[in-house]
């Protein structure tokens, strides 16, 4: 049965409209921008409404072998067990990969395929390709990348890095160094002071090796640590101790928009924000959300929560 088929079936569509849809679907993508953490900004490609429940679709239709180091995009995994996997080791390097899914052409996915998979028919590659791809030039036949916004992404980058993760793992076992890669950030961790100093220049040899330039280190933030300075893993904060915790800047900024609830300045927006960062509390550091309700009280903190919820 062909990709087309498979997706007229899932969608209940027929063949012919789901082959017209997608002759278009690389440009059905609104584009616009969002400011980055630190300068410059961020291009999201979000596709249309249509296009997601393709995506979708194909999610549910394909199953692609991925590496129990990707700590991204797989069910019953998060940052918190990203940062579980580094909080024994006193010795912690983090590296990001510049750019990385728009970075990841539909040339090196097919690379990468043939790599690991056999390929698919001459047919299905452009179904996959109309699919998973977007195309940022102007003009219609331009190349054609990952977008950041389709719900499709995080699994085809993981697939795409499968080969990477495995190399990186054997290399780090050897090593008696810790691997996870949350999407765009990879994370070493050991007991060991100084085997980590050698990491950087072997994950850019097997990224050259691998991806032939096309996926690169950002060297503006590589980042070493160590107990004797706060050590963060994808936004979670490793205590000396060896327990997870939000840091002392999120619970600051937390308990000032409590606060604000209290004074009742705070407007929807807001609360909603507010609630996604208790919910995200309650997840990695339970122990603070009792700390707030003792606090503000255990009535306002319940209402802030079911508030938003309504």
């Amino acid at each position: 049965m062909t990709l087309i088929e498979q997706l007229a079936l899932g969608l209940q569509k027929s063949e012919a409209e789901v082959a017209r849809f997608l002759l278009s679907a690389p440009k059905r993508y609104k584009v616009y921008t969002i400011p980055k953490r630190t300068s410059g900004h961020r291009v999201i490609a979000q596709p249309s409404k249509e296009l997601k429940e393709y995506q979708r679709n194909f999610l549910e239709i394909q199953q692609f072998p991925i590496h129990s180091s990707a700590m991204a995009y797989r069910k019953g995994m998060s940052i918190k067990q990203n940062a579980i996997a580094h909080k024994n080791n006193p010795y912690l390097l983090k590296l990001d990969l510049e750019n990385f899914f728009n970075s990841i052409s539909d040339k090196m996915f097919w690379e990468v395929w043939e790599s690991t998979l056999p390929l698919p028919s001459d047919q299905d590659k452009h179904t996959l390709e109309n699919l998973l791809f977007w195309c940022p030039s102007k003009k219609t036949g331009g190349a054609l990348v990952l977008s950041i916004g389709a719900p499709s992404s995080p699994l085809v980058s993981n697939f795409f890095m499968y080969q990477f993760d495995c190399a990186v793992s054997n290399l780090c076992v050897g090593k008696e160094i810790v691997y996870t890669r949350y999407a765009d950030d990879l994370t070493f961790s050991t007991k060991n002071k100084d085997s980590l100093f050698v990491v950087p220049k072997l994950v850019k040899e097997k990224l050259a090796e691998l991806f032939r330039g096309a996926i690169r280190i950002n060297r503006k933030k590589t980042t070493f640590s160590s107990k004797a300075h706060n050590r963060h893993v994808t936004g979670i904060t490793i205590t000396n101790d060896g327990t997870l915790s939000l840091g002392r800047e999120r619970k600051r900024y937390i308990k000032h928009l409590v606060h604000q609830v209290q004074l009742n300045k705070l407007d929807t927006e807001n609360r909603q924000h507010l609630r996604g960062l208790i919910a995200f509390a309650k997840h990695v550091e339970p122990m603070f959300i009792q700390s707030l309700k003792r606090k503000y009280t255990s009535d306002l903190i319940t209402q802030i929560i079911e508030e938003s919820n309504g």
